[in-house]
């Protein structure tokens, strides 16, 4: 007996309510047979032209209707919440628990059968697989796709990675200010993410690692006809997953996740998608901590993209693209299922590379052990991570004195100080900048170099903070220590003149004051004033987890898949 779609309560009933559904949508010009009982599928878009990532979700959803029509289907698009993250203040990542409530609660009350979730730009695809995740229907994800190649004197540039050298090479006197405002006008020159390994095509390969989208979602381009036609494809598979019942549970679990993780590390994925995976997880029910990201810890470095590597994802998927990464890597992936409805290998098959400079063989890796790294110690007693790819080897084991930053206006306003009581080993540390205290964990975690540095050519130095840095950032910086300051955590007590220890082939983070001390500053501490006190940042403020559990709002954690009931007539 075949089971009763969810939009039939909807859309199925012969009395006032059903009358009422049915009429208000044929407004549109939408016939009786669409409501026939036909699989409704919600395509659930992040389009705005204030996320310029995700400018070309408008034409992608067009291709997905089309193969949601195919299929006999019924697609109807819904807009929520998007989150550009160049443009939004005071981060986007503040919103990102916003989002996954609007996607949640948007896909609970419409009378939907499955859906797709359009998305691109760093948080706006965590957060649409969080709200998805928390009702449970049938899910498949199209990203938006990379931008083409940046372009500057016949060269690439890629967005992110480039801008904070070129930053500070006009800082050092190295680059005119022409030089630098014409590479502006050559970094962006389609629609599409940053065309670096940065957080948003990092969560596309995450995403098709864990078989939730269709396979090349990752790495085709956004204005490439390919990721139209994947588009299309994808509306197509939609229906069928909702006829076969394969809900989103499905697909993510434990095993899913943790292909994610090693996904990760082999493409020199951003330090962001710890946080969003653990958000995830959170979702679905399982219990993924820091600990678990150990996992990729040995995992070679595959991908030679930016800021890991020379390349581009446009050259990426040139290459092959992700299912090259995921045939090298297949005796490391777990069983797992995808919305394929088969295993993650079959992603895998037939996989050729094209270019051997920009994927790598796992017997000759561009670095042999590129996962993150968990830290732990008196300074992250929760935890902390590091991005070993991205950092410079000789500062991976390092002790030295700490300079301290107490907020980020504390740094903004001193860092180019020329008498600045710093050397080339000094650590840098800044505070306030956690989930609770900026609010919303900004990506300022890879702090500037000190402008005196910079000057004598110093371009990294260990930097410590309990905010979270951008994917196409690079250098030795530590990010995320849980607790933050802001909820007490011992960062909150580190004072210049410190010593601190960092030993990443130990995973230890620890400032070398004794406990007496510490419990003495404790015992002088007081939190900062929060800086919003109304609205949904308060909510927020007052809610969310610290970074080693996602830094989701505690009361989102878990899922609600009961039918709706109650009518609003």
């Amino acid at each position: 007996m075949t089971k009763k779609r969810r939009s039939q309560a909807w859309y199925g009933k012969s009395d006032r309510d059903g009358f009422i559904h049915r009429s208000w949508m044929k407004n549109q010009g939408f016939p009786d047979h669409a409501f026939d009982g036909r699989p409704i599928i919600g395509i659930c878009n992040t389009w705005s032209e204030l996320t310029p990532c995700n400018s070309g979700l408008r034409e992608l959803a067009e291709g997905v209707k089309r193969g949601v029509w195919e299929a006999g289907g019924f697609p109807v698009e819904f807009p929520v919440m998007s989150l550009g993250e160049t443009q939004m203040k005071p981060t986007a990542m503040l919103f990102r628990n916003l989002l996954a409530m609007d996607v949640e609660e948007s896909i609970r009350a419409y009378g939907i059968d499955g859906v797709v979730l359009l998305g691109g730009c760093d948080k706006t695809t965590p957060g649409q697989l969080m709200g998805a995740a928390s009702v449970d229907l049938p899910t498949i994800v199209v990203s938006s796709g990379p931008m083409l190649n940046g372009k500057f004197k016949g060269k690439d540039i890629g967005s992110g990675t480039d801008v904070w050298k070129f930053s500070e090479a006009v800082r050092a006197g190295e680059m005119t200010l022409k030089d630098f405002m014409n590479a502006e006008a050559g970094m962006s020159r389609s629609k599409g993410v940053c065309m670096t390994m940065g957080t948003a095509s990092t969560m596309a390969s995450v995403v098709e690692a864990m078989g939730m989208s269709l396979p090349t979602n990752a790495a085709l381009p956004a204005v490439d006809a390919r990721r139209m036609a994947l588009a299309h494809l994808t509306g197509k598979r939609i229906v069928e997953m909702v006829e076969e019942d394969l809900k989103l549970s499905d697909v993510i679990n434990r095993a899913s996740l943790e292909n994610a993780i090693l996904a990760n590390a082999a493409v020199g994925g951003s330090t962001n998608a710890v946080v969003h995976l653990l958000a995830v997880a959170g979702r679905v029910g399982i219990d993924l901590t820091l600990e678990d990201f150990e996992l990729g810890s040995e995992i070679p470095l595959l991908v030679n993209c930016m800021p890991s590597g020379k390349y581009l994802m446009e050259d990426f998927c040139y290459a092959g693209g992700m299912p090259v990464v995921l045939s090298e890597l297949k005796d490391k992936l777990r069983p797992a299922n995808t919305v394929m409805g088969g295993d993650i290998s079959a992603y895998a098959e037939g996989a050729e590379c094209y270019n051997t400079n920009v994927i790598r063989a796992m017997d000759n890796p561009l670095k042999p052990a590129a996962g993150l790294r968990v830290l732990k110690g008196n300074l992250a007693p929760n935890g902390a991570i590091i991005k070993p790819s991205a950092a410079t080897d000789a500062l991976l084991e390092h002790e030295a004195e700490a300079y301290v930053f107490e907020s980020i206006e504390d740094m903004k306003a001193n860092i180019d100080r020329d008498d600045l009581p710093v050397t080339p080993d000094t650590i840098l540390v800044l505070k306030g900048c956690g989930p609770k205290g900026y609010p919303g964990m900004p990506e300022v975690g890879n702090m500037p170099i000190p402008a005196k540095l910079v000057k004598e050519g110093v371009r990294d130095m260990v930097r410590i903070s309990d905010a979270r840095m951008s994917g196409t950032a690079f250098g030795t910086v530590v990010l995320h220590v849980s607790p933050e300051a802001n909820a007490g955590g011992n960062l909150a007590l580190v004072a210049t003149g410190d010593r601190i220890r960092l030993s990443v082939k130990e995973g230890a983070l620890d400032v070398l004051v004794s406990d007496a001390v510490l419990a003495e500053r404790r015992a002088n501490w007081t939190a900062d004033a929060p800086h919003y006190t109304r609205g949904y940042a308060k909510l927020y403020i007052d809610t969310v987890m610290q970074a080693d559990k996602g830094a989701d709002l505690d009361f989102l954690v878990g899922k609600d898949t009961r039918p709706v009931t109650r009518e609003s007539h």
